[in-house]
């Protein structure tokens, strides 16, 4: 008899925000070209918040940013609106950087 073993579709996604940073870097990528359109803040904040709980959770965000959690749960909450600052702090604790390019490519 051969038992199947389920993993929900967010446990196999923390899994991979966990496992491949080239993935995590871009899932957040995706996830920031899309903050202007209507839902892309809120998806942007629940990307975050899902590269935290793949490195850790909110507790060792909380360490490693020398930020307190709860203020962290607020910034990063569906309708919080965290400062430069803020995330400046969360990416470089999830090992990213921020990185900028045009937004649209100019003819030569």
């Amino acid at each position: 008899m051969t038992h199947h073993v389920s993993v929900s579709h967010h446990d196999k996604l923390i899994q991979e925000l966990r496992d491949a940073p080239d993935f995590a870097s871009a899932y957040l990528a995706a996830a920031l070209d899309e903050a202007e359109e209507p839902g892309g803040r809120e998806a942007l904040l629940l990307a975050l918040r899902q590269l935290t709980e793949a490195h850790g959770g909110m507790t060792q965000l909380a360490e490693q940013t020398g930020m307190r959690r709860e203020a962290l749960y607020r910034a990063l909450s569906p309708r919080g609106n965290p400062t430069l600052t803020t995330l400046l702090a969360v990416f470089n604790a999830l090992d990213l950087k921020l990185a900028l390019t045009p937004r649209h490519a100019h003819a030569a």
